[in-house]
């Protein structure tokens, strides 16, 4: 007889016998089963820092003295004084830094400007949005 043949012949009183199923213990579901046999992440947050070393982002452009003059000139004009009426629509493009990398994003806010904050050195629209003065690249009136 052959060692395989001897091994069958060893077992061949429990081969046939019915598949157990506990009365105590709920049986596990595929899923839970399966996770047990999943990989195990060894570097945790590895894939997050990936994606974020992919994300992308833009440079803030340096602004020439002549496209500074222009951009003040535009905010007296959007500004006016108290007085003379309401204050005209415009669309602002504005640059917002990047809070966890190099550069940032463009973003436009349209509306009136409420107020400008002295101290902060901020805009204030209408709609609450907040825009600080040195981020702001373009004024369409």
């Amino acid at each position: 007889m052959s060692t395989k043949q001897e091994e069958q012949r060893q077992y061949e009183d429990m081969i046939h016998l019915p598949h157990h199923v506990s009365s105590r213990h709920p049986q596990m579901s595929m899923t839970d089963r399966a996770a047990q046999f999943s990989p195990f992440a060894a570097l945790t947050g590895y894939g997050d820092a990936v994606r974020e070393k992919a994300r992308l982002t833009e440079q803030k452009p340096d602004l020439s003295e002549e496209e500074r003059a222009e951009l003040d000139y535009k905010l007296q004009m959007a500004c006016g004084p108290a007085g003379e009426g309401e204050r005209p629509e415009v669309r602002i493009t504005y640059f917002v830094p990047d809070r966890k990398k190099a550069g940032g994003s463009y973003r436009e806010a349209s509306g009136r400007i409420r107020r400008i904050d002295a101290c902060r050195q901020e805009l204030i629209m209408e709609d609450g949005t907040e825009i600080e003065i040195s981020c702001v690249i373009e004024i369409r009136i």
